[in-house]
């Protein structure tokens, strides 16, 4: 027999409290690192007991384990915990507009392996980029040697908005309500997720890169498309929200944007923008590709992937070598500097962040050639009061950090769950 309202609800209620009294422990440990159970009462206002009774049925669980000793003044030595990065392993997936990136992460976000696929077109088929997720898990739990039944999730992070119901807009790929996460699912043996990639590079940044210790952090995905993430931080986990920034008109009557209008931030920093204000300098005849022209077998000769994903990102690479000196290349990375730093200078004053992380694969490739002249840039169109109290930086999460930011996604569906 069925118990009674009553009695469910208090089931409901002690089982949520667990859970939340979980998550708090669970969530401190992992994003802050190894502390002791009086640190985690102080951290997250839970009891002695309490947080006694959580540690154990997370250590009980695997989840946590013990770390060492941390000697304290005039008492006992305290056991410091930490999460065990063996519980688990995860998968991130980066559709990217010049390739598909797959890697696999133990849970605490360290590196496996990886298998990257360029893209042959702008516009790719939702079909064969499926097949190639298909293949890329397969290859990197292969390297591994791991199970992809076992994997605790699988996130994929698209550059455009992923609806309720599945469907994906990505006008950077052409695509238009198309069912990406059914197509998805029947290739996938773990539990799937998608989402922006730029609110899933924004978490991660938060959680293991620049935007530590930030209360308030925006950071910018630069890649053929432009977006960014507005992240904050708190005790008791970070939130990450997507911004069309590439679509912020920072020249009136401006250049086109492949959204329709005129004078996008996209339209000048994105990588085909830059390379194709590179041509126009350079005197390049069209229909040429900006850049610096790359033999049909150069991406096989160099061990590099070959398609048109790693001819632009070759071309931008020999572009930044070739600023090193006087010319048309050290024009357009000033250039793009200049623009960037105005889109820049826009969400601080909009915004306030206390952070400004330059995030992407056009940000690994160009950041340091150009930061100083974009931090000039965003200074000068920035409220005094507000440039002063903002840090502007690279990303720090390495070349697999959009596939990293998509593996925060079943992370965080643990987290959340208290580790069940």
């Amino acid at each position: 027999m069925r118990g009674s309202p009553v009695t469910r609800e208090v089931g409901r209620t002690t089982r949520d409290l667990r859970r939340h009294n979980r998550t708090s422990v669970l969530t401190r440990l992992y994003l802050h690192g190894p502390a002791s159970r009086f640190d985690l009462m102080k951290a997250t206002g839970l009891s002695s007991a309490t947080v006694s009774n959580v540690v154990t049925g997370l250590v009980a669980d695997g989840l946590v384990a013990e770390a060492g000793l941390l000697d304290s003044d005039g008492g006992r030595p305290r056991t410091l915990l930490e999460v065990r990065p063996g519980y688990a392993q995860v998968v991130g997936v980066d559709i990217g507009e010049t390739h598909v990136q797959v890697g696999l992460f133990d849970w605490t976000l360290d590196t496996v392996a990886t298998a990257t696929y360029p893209m042959d077109e702008g516009r790719p088929d939702p079909g064969v980029l499926a097949e190639l997720v298909r293949a890329g898990i397969e290859e990197v739990t292969a390297k591994a040697g791991a199970d992809p039944a076992a994997l605790l999730g699988v996130g994929v992070g698209v550059p455009g908005a992923v609806l309720p119901d599945g469907l994906v807009h990505a006008p950077t790929l052409g695509w238009a309500d198309v069912p990406f996460d059914a197509l998805l699912r029947p290739h996938v043996p773990a539990p799937l997720h998608l989402d922006n990639c730029a609110r899933t590079l924004g978490q991660a940044e938060m959680w293991r890169g620049a935007g530590r210790g930030a209360e308030r952090a925006i950071v910018g995905l630069l890649a053929v498309g432009v977006g960014a993430a507005v992240a904050t931080g708190s005790p008791g986990g970070v939130t990450s929200t997507t911004s069309e920034w590439g679509h912020t008109v920072v020249e009136a009557g401006g250049a086109l944007c492949r959204c329709g209008s005129h004078g996008c931030l996209e339209a000048y920093v994105g990588a085909d923008a830059i390379l194709e204000r590179y041509g126009r300098l350079a005197g390049l005849p069209e229909p040429a590709a900006p850049g610096r022209e790359l033999p049909e077998d150069a991406g096989a000769a160099s061990g590099r992937p070959s398609g048109r994903g790693a001819d632009t990102e070759a071309r931008l690479a020999a572009l930044v070598a070739d600023a090193a000196l006087p010319g048309p290349a050290a024009d357009t990375v000033r250039a793009t500097a200049e623009y960037l730093g105005i889109g820049i200078a826009n969400l601080i004053n909009l915004l306030g962040p206390d952070r400004v992380i330059l995030s992407g694969w056009v940000s690994a490739a160009m950041g340091p050639a150009m930061l100083p002249a974009v931090r000039d840039a965003a200074r000068r169109h920035t409220l005094d009061y507000l440039a002063e109290r903002t840090v502007l930086e690279l990303g720090r999460l390495g070349p697999e950090q959009v596939a990293l930011g998509a593996a925060t996604l079943p992370v965080h569906e643990l987290l959340t769950a208290g580790g069940r």
